[in-house]
This record gives structure tokens, C-alpha cells and sequence, in this order.
């Protein structure tokens, strides 16, 4: 915060929150552009650069203990988690290969789960709802893969989608859009095709 701040001190243009939680600073003039990238590397709001594609691409709502509706870990667990789903990707050779996922707690939903192309819903300790196929750009939902499994199936059902995935994608192909042509899942469209 104290770094956005400094920034905004010294910045007229914008600052704008997107929906997959990042930071934009916009409209930056070409005489203040410098000062900015210094601050922000100054106050470490640069370092997401150095994380792996798939931790950009994340999202979790705080779940337990914060949460009084969650049925599950999130926000304390996700990063164990996306470590293991690393290592598959790194096998895969997928490292800095763009995949949305996200998880939440509960079926509330506060990380909107169901537009990740991977997505997890918690339902009880240690046991999550799996999706996949949303769309990476958020305008296709995705849909139930395995129900009520905790971290050994999880790892066990995406091993081997992530490495047919990396052997057999399209050029430009994100992983939502490669599960479904796969047979994976089926696209859903509309919401009242989430259960069919």
C-alpha cells in the first residue's frame, strides 16, 4: 500500500482493478513513466513477474478460519496446492504455460470458481468439487469433472489431462478450450447447462 501510494502521489492517469484481481496503472505519461517502474520496483509490485504463470493466474477466497460459511481450506492450502500442480507442469513442460485457476472454500463462490479453467469448490475439510473447462478470458463457465476429492485425486485426475494437454493442444489453445474438445467436460454456455 505504501508503494501505491508513493505512485499515486506522483501519477494523474488511472489505477484500475480488474476482475481477475490485478492492479493496472494507466494512462501513464511518458515523463513520469520511469518514476513509477522504479517505485514500484522499489516497494516490490513487481515481483508477481517472477511467479509462475499459474500462480498469476490465481485466485482464492480466505475460507477457514476467516470465512464463517467455508466448508474447506482456500487461501492457506491453494499455494501448497498450486506447488504440486507446478511440478506437473514443469514435468509437462508447461512452466509458463497461462492456465486460470482458482478455489474457494465453499460453493458461495467469492473466487468465482467457475469461470477458471481449473476451479475448485470446497465441500468438506480436505475435499473440493473439481472443474474444468472455463474459458481463459472468463465468458464460458466450466463444469463439474470429479465431485468431493481431496489433493491425491486431484493430482491424480489433472496429471495425465496435463500432460495429453501438452502433447496435443493447439497452437494457441488455452487449457479450458483444450479439456473440452478432449471430451473432458462439455462447454457450457448458459448456467442451466452446468449440471447436464
Amino acid at each position: 500500500m505504501t508503494g501505491l501510494r508513493e505512485i499515486a502521489k506522483i501519477h494523474n492517469g488511472d489505477f484500475r482493478l480488474t476482475p481477475n484481481q490485478n492492479l493496472i496503472i494507466g494512462n501513464v505519461s511518458s515523463q513520469r513513466k520511469r518514476k513509477i517502474e522504479e517505485l514500484a520496483a522499489k516497494y516490490g509490485l513487481t515481483d508477481g513477474a517472477r511467479l509462475s504463470a499459474l500462480r498469476r493466474n490465481s485466485i482464492a477466497c480466505v475460507a477457514l478460519p476467516t470465512c464463517g460459511l467455508a466448508m474447506a481450506e482456500s487461501e492457506r492450502y491453494f499455494p501448497t496446492l498450486l506447488t504440486k500442480i507446478e511440478a506437473i507442469l514443469e514435468e509437462a513442460g508447461l512452466r509458463e504455460e497461462e492456465i486460470v485457476i482458482r478455489m474457494t472454500g465453499c460453493p458461495n463462490g467469492c473466487a468465482r470458481p467457475w469461470l477458471a479453467e481449473i476451479g475448485f469448490t470446497g465441500k468438506a475439510p480436505g475435499k473440493y468439487n473439481l472443474m474444468l473447462g472455463g474459458a481463459f478470458a472468463g465468458e464460458r463457465l466450466n463444469k463439474i469433472y470429479r465431485e468431493n476429492i481431496g489433493e491425491e485425486e486431484i493430482l491424480k485426475e489433472l496429471t495425465p489431462i496435463i500432460h495429453r494437454y501438452a502433447k496435443e493442444r493447439e497452437e494457441g489453445e488455452h487449457f479450458g478450450d483444450f479439456v473440452i474438445r478432449a471430451g473432458y467436460v462439455k462447454a457450457v454456455r448458459d448456467g442451466r447447462e452446468f449440471y447436464d
